[in-house]
């Protein structure tokens, strides 16, 4: 028999859970790689779906517009117009809850392969936390510039919101 968990009876405690498909321009200059989606965000079909989640106020505020109180479609198709991809570094794993370090057995996306055919004039790449980037840094010996960047997740409460913001602007100053 499975091993389940208390707070799911009758549910795996591991599953094996897959990730989504990169919302990423054939134009993009920038992308975001977070490590995986959380709860939330599978349960919407959505990137960055949690509510307490600061990624589309962040990225909203480095862009210029405010994101955050756009319906999901249409934040991702401004997102694409202004050149901007965002995906995972992870494609498929076992995790309990929505913490990084729950990951186990993780199957990381063909990044660097699927980027140089897809977006051919990608330049930077800003990773949203500590696991995309330990998976993710290698892109830097493929010609990116890359940025680690205090993670958007509502668990990163080290810093402040403007402390983040400071730390991801860079990524979208040309």
């Amino acid at each position: 028999m499975a091993k389940t968990t208390p707070a799911c009876p009758g549910l795996p405690a591991d599953p094996r859970l897959s990730g989504f498909p990169p919302v990423l321009p054939g134009n993009a200059r920038i992308l975001l790689l977070g490590s995986f989606p959380g709860v939330a965000s599978l349960a919407q079909g959505q990137y960055y779906a949690h509510p307490r989640n600061q990624f589309w106020r962040l990225l909203g505020a480095c862009l210029g517009c405010d994101l955050a109180s756009l319906p999901y479609a249409q934040r991702v198709a401004e997102v694409a117009r202004r050149r901007v991809g965002i995906w995972d570094v992870v494609a498929e794993c076992r995790r309990v809850g929505s913490l990084d370090s729950a990951v186990t057995e993780a199957s990381v996306n063909p990044l660097a392969r699927y980027l140089r055919e897809h977006a051919p004039a990608l330049e930077r790449i800003g990773f949203n936390g500590g696991l995309s980037w330990k998976l993710g840094r290698h892109l830097a010996d493929h010609g990116y510039a890359v940025y680690r960047l205090p993670s958007s997740s509502p668990a990163a409460a080290m810093y402040s919101f403007e402390q983040k913001l400071a730390r991801w602007r860079p990524l979208f100053e040309f």
